[in-house]
């Protein structure tokens, strides 16, 4: 069974960062592809960063350049690193595998950026 935890989230000011953690069962975390998606008030989910099993990464327009993807397999835990982050930023973040996403969601963590 999936179990994906999140932390790391924060109120925080623009500019400013933070990095989010993301747990999850077993070795999947190694095994698939894993993204990070977040889903602001009123709008769809949307990915915003992604790693490849090989760890390759890619992300969207909107975070490119400062946003990190990166993934610890010992620990099972994927990161993702924000700086200069934005009011526009702000959104429950969850991660979930990179392509196509399982059913199972996270209670996600809410990051908050004021201007």
């Amino acid at each position: 069974q999936v179990q994906l935890v999140e932390s790391g989230g924060g109120l925080v000011q623009a500019g400013d960062s933070l990095r989010l953690s993301c747990a999850a069962s077993g070795s999947i975390a190694s095994i698939f592809s894993m993204g990070w998606y977040r889903q602001a008030p009123g709008k769809q989910r949307e990915l915003v960063a992604r790693i490849t099993s090989g760890d390759d990464t890619n992300y969207a327009d909107s975070v490119k350049g400062r946003f990190t993807i990166s993934r610890d397999n010992a620990k099972n835990t994927v990161y993702l690193q924000m700086n200069s982050l934005k009011v526009e930023d702000t959104a429950v973040y969850y991660c979930n595998r990179g392509y196509v996403p399982w059913s199972y969601w996270g209670q996600g963590t809410q990051v908050t950026v004021s201007s």
